[in-house]
């Protein structure tokens, strides 16, 4: 479970370490770097599975780097093997439907809290079926976050570039080609 650092350790200049407070930063499968921290208190590393625990309960992403995770945020991973984070990420997945119930719970809005995971009754597959499901999916999965890897790379390029182009700061040469007959 997260712990939100001092407030003034925050900024948005990018200087210390990326910091996640839940589903406002969450997007499709990694977080958006919004925040960071001088000061963390809590981190997921690379790949963990990150599930907002407040407000709402249930949005799910996956670590990108190291990070610090504040109180609306939980990390998992696979205990028996840290490098199992396609198994988590897709068991935690499955069990979408009984967390996004805690949305219904509280007296403000909706929480979950460490007890509560550890209370949901889940299924524990034989490690050969985890070992094989690792070994089939992850390869589509590892395709899946580097072309999410890519996209993000590819939109700073055009965020750069775009503004550059309109303002005429950066031109673009056509060549034209000979029509071949």
């Amino acid at each position: 479970m997260g712990l939100s650092p001092p407030g003034e350790s925050y900024n948005k200049e990018g200087v210390g370490i990326p910091m996640y407070q839940g589903n406002a930063d969450f997007e499709f499968r990694f977080p958006k770097r919004r925040v960071f921290t001088t000061d963390p208190k809590r981190f997921a590393e690379q790949f963990d599975t990150l599930v907002s625990v407040r407000a709402p309960v249930g949005a799910q992403n996956m670590a990108g780097e190291r990070c610090c995770i504040g109180r609306g945020v939980a990390t998992f991973r696979y205990k028996r093997n840290n490098d199992y984070y396609t198994y988590t990420y897709f068991k935690m997945k499955s069990l979408m439907k009984e967390i996004k119930q805690f949305n219904q719970t509280g007296t403000v809005f909706g929480s979950i809290s460490k007890a509560d995971f550890g209370d949901l009754a889940t299924v524990i597959p034989p490690a050969e079926f985890v070992d094989a499901f690792q070994r089939d999916i992850k390869p589509i999965d590892d395709k899946v976050i580097a072309n999410c890897m890519q996209i993000r790379t590819l939109e700073k390029l055009r965020d750069t570039l775009l503004p550059k182009l309109m303002s005429g700061e950066v031109r673009v040469k056509l060549e034209q080609q000979e029509a071949s007959t």
